[in-house]
């Protein structure tokens, strides 16, 4: 499962527990217990972005992956239709791979 997350300052989905910035998740449908599992691990990434900074500009601001990569992406249905994204933003859509 991956999911976009971006900063928001309206309705936020989540919030960071150490400095408070709100976030918006692009994600595909999935069950009650798969957003459970992935709202804890997006709890651990936004804890991880304050390794250097308490302060709300220590996420990326525009947007992040979660789970995090270290290579190349796999992008699902819902975040690789989210216009700018973080997913290669400037890559045509021929040069992503999405699993739908």
């Amino acid at each position: 499962m991956q999911v976009l997350c971006k900063k928001t300052n309206g309705n936020a989905e989540a919030h960071c527990c150490v400095c408070g910035q709100g976030f918006i998740m692009f994600w595909d449908r999935q069950s009650r217990t798969e957003r459970i599992e992935a709202l804890h691990e997006i709890q651990v990434v936004l804890r991880r972005h304050h390794r250097n900074s308490t302060e709300p500009d220590a996420h990326p601001s525009d947007g992040f992956p979660v789970p995090e990569w270290r290579e190349n992406p796999v992008v699902t249905g819902a975040a690789a239709r989210e216009p700018g994204s973080a997913f290669e933003p400037d890559a045509s859509p021929a040069e992503r791979t999405i699993i739908a």
